[in-house]
């Protein structure tokens, strides 16, 4: 079941940990959407967030102190949470231990994807959120 759009929430801050993620996930056949790679120059990227949001099928939201500190990681996440099209389909990826819960208090009632020992490993756990098998 491999999702039709991934929406990758992160902070800018993580950005070589999420541009490794998302060539991954590409190179395995899932589409995502990314705010650096997909916003081009001149357009409104608040508009074309909004419009990769309405149109994802799955969340996904990168954990860090930076991200749980983003205005935008919290927008974003707030918005999936009320949306029912992402009803199990929200997946926190753990990259560095904090506090979720500074984002949503429901965040942490949700199952987590933990990279911190590695991210090979982690990188297995998602994709099989998805039943994809995971190549080197």
């Amino acid at each position: 079941m491999v999702p039709s759009e991934v929406f990758l929430s992160h902070s800018d801050r993580d950005r070589e940990f999420v541009v490794r993620l998302y060539d991954v996930l590409v190179n395995h056949g899932v589409p995502v959407w990314m705010s650096h790679r997909d916003v081009r120059g001149a357009q409104q990227w608040h508009d074309e967030i909004g419009a990769a949001l309405g149109r994802c099928d799955w969340f996904v939201v990168v954990l860090s102190p930076a991200s749980v500190d983003s205005l935008w990681v919290k927008r974003e996440l707030l918005y999936a949470l009320q949306a029912p099209r992402f009803n199990g389909h929200i997946v926190p990826v753990l990259l560095e231990t904090s506090e979720a819960e500074r984002l949503s208090w429901t965040l942490p009632l949700l199952q987590f994807v933990d990279f911190r020992s590695g991210f090979d490993g982690g990188m297995k756990a998602l994709l099989r959120v998805w039943g994809i098998a995971h190549r080197a």
